[in-house]
């Protein structure tokens, strides 16, 4: 156990909490908490995972682990104890929580409201699962709390009178928000029902927090808060700037909800941080962004979990405390990095098994991070449930009840087979599209071959499964698949998009040789297949899509908005998102003009298809049509400003112009963005070296060859920089020698 770092720690969840709605209200000083907090600390935006699910995300946050190790792949998995379906549950989890882990450590504990946290775990301090708000009554009838909502049950009593019902939410709490909340009428419009429902809940999650904070003693609390997530589904199409199809006397009435629910939070906020104290270190974080511009979707994909659509890859990381720098920018974090830095702050080894890093930027000195194998090898009690409690039937219709409410599931069936076989798909559908985003494609092919197979009308399975063949190099097969969307008569739905088509080779890596005064120095290669060559000479080597296995979603026609204005189920088209996957096949496959073809038809059906301007623009740089790479870029950073792959194409782009201090500003801007990006620290350290800053080229390169490991130029410039004065012989030797090795693998590859 090495030194701590906190002596508290509170971890704030802030759902679908997003920077570009709050950097206009911090100008404009709507939320002086939250400047502050951040003025005296560090922040950042924090990746997401794919899928952009919550109950999936919030418990990687906890755990530090994706969802195919901590258990949880969805909303919905079937009930063994009743039969039929329920909500997945703190039972669901396979792993220890953050929670969990310092419980066993003797840590007084506290965890509020996290999403799938019902029943309350018997930790050691008090939860309060996610069912604690739910109002399942009228306000003149008993509202009692569902058994499992509270630990310890001699609390019971306490916080079910902390609660809020949605019919006490007042005219005087509604005014501020909705000024002209008298002219709705009622009858045909609910959105004052919904806005007083999301209020109360989350006035009763605070009410719960704050008393623990005022009368028990507390070492650690998390509480999550779902307001923004459920406010922005609820009221972001009627957000500034007015989309097209939106009433103008309906976006009058409702257009200030989205930023009140900003500045509630920081209210809120502002009372959680006065009670906490000036000495606990405080994490603020959320699980995903949601767009609130010109990418708003314009309809809602007709499938299981389709409102998803709306979520944005980046949320927000904040952190202050003792220790953690003051008025800083952090880089590359990701929500996997929640749990590991807590566990940090107190002290505590950070589990070899978790998927995440400590984020070491954010402190004043670099701290000492220790490891062990597993949390879950340590012996002691922990506060879990056994994974055959039961959960309460009336309590799990009210959650399902919430996440039909809110598009995240149909009402389910009947027919208990029907809906245990759809909670079973989706879950399965799901952990494909993880092994898919953590570059385990042999893991997901199995999950998609068989959805593909007892589903084939579904063409999200296809799309994947398509996916997945490219980045098993096996080209052939994800063409069939593709060639038979394009021939379909009509499209077929699709919920919540396409993978994002694996992005293309690097192709300007070729060029990028060593600075040629060196002496002896060839000329670096990376090919399609280089580019993700593994040390295993056994394996088959991957194309160079799974160097982006995030995915995207397919883009909205205005055609998907009601007549009131809201998002509708619709069915996307998959024929350009298909045109787009075969360009990169031909782009793998060195045919540049057929490549260009299929890209440029997609762009005529549907020119804001997401990644296709980035595709394009690879396509151009293979050309070497500089000036027309370029604009492709640029048009895809026009449509997505935060887009990391557009920012490491404009690198490459002035690396080819040799505006080398430029290359390296757009790859720092790629790699800020996405710090998992290994051709982005590969192209930074080419950039860097150009410069003459060899030490940060070659931090540069290492970081890329910690990611991907069989990088051949990477050693080669490695090798060509420690052979110059001052560099270490021994690893340029090393370097060469590692060099030589891939090469011969890449030409045994190549006679197989």
């Amino acid at each position: 156990m090495s030194e701590p770092l906190a002596k508290k720690v509170l971890l704030i969840g802030w759902d679908a909490a997003d920077w570009k709605v709050i950097n206009p209200l911090l100008d404009q000083g709507l939320m002086p908490t939250l400047d502050d907090f951040i003025n005296h600390g560090v922040m950042g935006n924090l990746a997401t995972l794919r899928p952009i699910l919550s109950p999936m995300l919030w418990n990687s946050i906890a755990t530090g682990k994706r969802a195919n190790k901590h258990g949880i792949h969805g909303f919905m998995e079937p009930d063994t104890q009743n039969g039929g379906i329920r909500p997945v549950s703190s039972t669901s989890r396979k792993v220890k929580a953050i929670w969990n882990i310092l419980t066993q450590r003797g840590f007084k504990t506290h965890v509020l409201g996290w999403f799938a946290g019902h029943p309350a775990e018997p930790i050691n301090g008090v939860s309060i699962s996610d069912l604690y708000p739910y109002a399942t009554a009228p306000h003149d009838q008993p509202w009692p709390l569902p058994p499992g909502a509270v630990h310890p049950e001699s609390l019971r009593d306490t916080f079910a009178e902390l609660r809020m019902h949605p019919a006490d939410v007042t005219e005087a709490a509604i005014l501020p928000w909705i000024p002209r909340a008298s002219e709705i009428d009622q009858e045909k419009d609910k959105g004052l029902m919904s806005f007083a429902k999301i209020l109360s809940e989350n006035c009763s999650i605070h009410n719960a927090a704050t008393w623990i904070l005022q009368n028990e003693p507390w070492d650690f609390m998390a509480v999550y808060y779902n307001g923004i997530d459920h406010f922005c589904h609820g009221f972001m199409h009627y957000h500034p700037p007015r989309m097209d199809g939106i009433p103008e006397d309906r976006f009058e009435i409702y257009k200030d909800v989205v930023n009140g629910a900003y500045r509630f939070h920081d209210m809120m906020l502002e009372t959680l941080l006065n009670l906490a104290g000036p000495d606990a270190t405080v994490l603020l974080v959320s699980d995903h962004g949601f767009h609130s511009d010109h990418l708003r979707p314009r309809g809602i994909p007709a499938e299981p979990a389709g409102p998803a659509i709306q979520h944005r890859p980046f949320g927000i990381v904040c952190m202050k405390g003792p220790h953690v720098q003051q008025d800083e920018r952090i880089y590359g974090a990701t929500l996997l990095d929640v749990t590991p830095t807590i566990l940090t702050l107190f002290g505590l080894p950070v589990g070899a098994d978790m998927d995440g890093r400590v984020l070491v930027q954010a402190f004043e000195e670099p701290p000492q991070v220790t490891r062990i194998p597993s949390w879950e090898q340590e012996l002691g009690e922990c506060g879990m449930h056994p994974a055959d409690l039961r959960m309460d039937p009336a309590a799990a219709q009210a959650v399902l009840q919430q996440f039909v409410a809110l598009g995240y599931i149909q009402p389910p069936s009947e027919d208990q087979s029907k809906a245990v076989a759809s909670a079973v798909r989706e879950a399965n559908y799901n952990l494909s599209r993880d092994y898919l985003d953590c570059g385990r494609a042999d893991d997901a092919l199995p999950l998609l071959e068989e959805l593909a197979k007892n589903d084939p009308k579904q063409s999200r399975f296809q799309m994947h499964l398509a996916q997945c063949y490219l980045a098993l190099n096996r080209r052939a097969d994800a063409k069939q698949i593709l060639e038979a969307l394009m021939n379909a008569p009509e499209p077929e739905p699709a919920k919540d998009g396409p993978p994002k088509p694996a992005g293309a080779a690097p192709p300007d890596a070729e060029t990028e040789a060593p600075p040629s005064e060196i002496p002896g120095v060839e000329t670096p290669v990376v090919t399609a297949a280089e580019a993700t060559l593994q040390a295993a000479p056994e394996s088959e080597a991957p194309t160079a899509q799974t160097l982006a296995a995030a995915e995207t979603s397919l883009a909205e026609s205005p055609e998907g908005a009601t007549a009131e204005g809201t998002p509708s189920p619709k069915q996307p088209n998959p024929r350009p998102w298909a045109d787009l996957l075969m360009g990169v096949i031909h782009f793998e496959e060195g045919n540049m003009e057929d490549a260009l073809a299929s890209l440029l038809k997609a762009e005529q059906s549907d020119p804001r298809l997401p990644n296709l301007h980035l595709r394009i623009g690879e396509t151009y740089l293979r050309q070497r049509r500089i000036d027309d790479a370029d604009r492709a870029f640029h048009e895809a950073l026009d449509i997505d400003g935060d887009s990391p792959e557009a920012h490491l194409g404009l690198a490459m782009v002035r690396l080819r112009q040799r505006r080398n201090d430029e290359a390296a500003e757009q790859a720092l801007l790629a790699v800020g963005l996405q710090h998992f990006l290994p051709l982005g620290h590969f192209y930074l350290g080419v950039a860097l070296a150009r410069l003459g800053h060899r030490q940060r080229a070659m931090l540069a390169f290492e970081t890329c060859l910690s990611m991907l490991p069989g990088l051949v130029a990477a050693h080669r410039w490695l090798a060509a920089l420690h052979s110059q004065p001052g560099g270490e012989l021994d690893k340029a030797i090393r370097h060469r020698s590692l060099y030589a090795q891939l090469m011969q693998q890449r030409k045994t590859r190549t006679r197989a």
